[in-house]
């Protein structure tokens, strides 16, 4: 068995709970207490099984192994040995020019890399990359996450769920999913254990894949988003009817900064976590007062998202219907 090319320190049993952002946890609980919600998703997973939804995403991509895509492959198991994941969750590479990366799924998990980054990307960010999207599967991110990518390539067909009532849904779905994203980068960061490659990977995400841009620039530019995070908040409200799904990278390199010099990220690597299965730790106390807060925003932007729901369960019938 190969060396790992960087030593990280195992986080046995390690539960999400440790990196998850409050933001996230609180409006995903708003997400699934709209009325009707729950009914939008067997309803759309009803007409979907788990085969047809791998098939859907895998149609064209190739799984990676120590003989298929081997770097990744091989940078992916070092990242599941040190989150310590709880599954094996497969890998694919699919010809992508932009970047990204994904990670789907209803009862078996999967993750999707982009061609691109396999190309421009070095390891230790193709290895934060590869805990972020693992960190969406241990988050139990990815049922949402799969259901708001199918009705949004549903409503690009012409399907009838298209219009405001599955846009409603839409919107709640993308303003959980930005939150998702902050908590994930922290899982990133823990897969890695060096904050600098998730600051370089939101470097070329905005841009910097050329060579001409500068990581320390960069990161004074996520100053100003620190002092101005209230007007960035009104910017996502006006994006969420463009679909934007992941928050600007200048946000996420605020947020991971904020995050690490918290002294969060150093309590988890000295063994201070939640464990899987383990109460609450009391340190986690600290935080309800910020998931309170981000809870009665979610309140605002869901707060017509329950009649929405029921309208894409009467699309979906009607249309499949026909």
């Amino acid at each position: 068995m190969l060396e790992p090319s960087r030593a990280t320190r195992t986080l046995t049993q390690i539960d999400s709970r440790s990196w998850e952002h409050p933001a996230d946890r609180a409006t995903l609980n708003a997400l699934r207490k709209i009325p009707g919600f729950d009914e939008v998703l067997r309803t759309l997973f009803g007409y979907f099984g788990e085969r047809a939804v791998r098939l859907a995403f895998l149609a064209n991509a190739v799984r990676t192994s120590p003989t298929q895509f081997g770097r990744v492959h091989r940078i992916y198991g070092e990242v599941a040995r040190t989150l310590d994941a709880p599954g094996e969750y497969p890998v694919y590479v699919t010809q992508d020019p932009h970047f990204n990366a994904a990670a789907y799924g209803m009862e078996k998990p999967f993750i999707v890399v982009n061609s691109a980054l396999e190309e421009r990307f070095d390891d230790d960010e193709l290895r934060f990359i590869l805990a972020h999207e693992l960190g969406h599967i241990m988050s139990g991110h990815v049922l949402y996450t799969t259901m708001m990518r199918l009705l949004t390539m549903l409503a690009g067909m012409g399907f009838p769920i298209v219009g405001l009532a599955a846009r409603a849904v839409l919107v709640a779905l993308l303003e959980w999913y930005r939150k998702a994203e902050l908590s994930c980068d922290r899982a990133g960061i823990l897969g890695v254990q060096d904050p600098e490659p998730g600051l370089r990977v939101m470097l070329k995400f905005a841009g910097g894949a050329s060579g001409g841009a500068n990581l320390a620039e960069f990161i004074r530019q996520s100053d100003e988003y620190r002092e101005e995070g209230a007007l960035a908040d009104q910017v996502y409200k006006v994006l969420n009817v463009l679909g934007s799904t992941h928050p600007f990278p200048v946000i996420r390199v605020a947020e991971m900064r904020a995050w690490f010099e918290s002294g969060a990220y150093e309590r988890v690597i000295a063994g201070e976590y939640h464990r899987r299965g383990e109460p609450d730790a009391p340190y986690r106390e600290d935080l309800s007062q910020a998931a309170s807060a981000y809870r009665e925003a979610a309140k605002q932007t869901f707060g017509q998202a329950g009649d929405a729901a029921r309208r894409v369960v009467d699309s979906f019938r009607s249309g499949f219907g026909r």
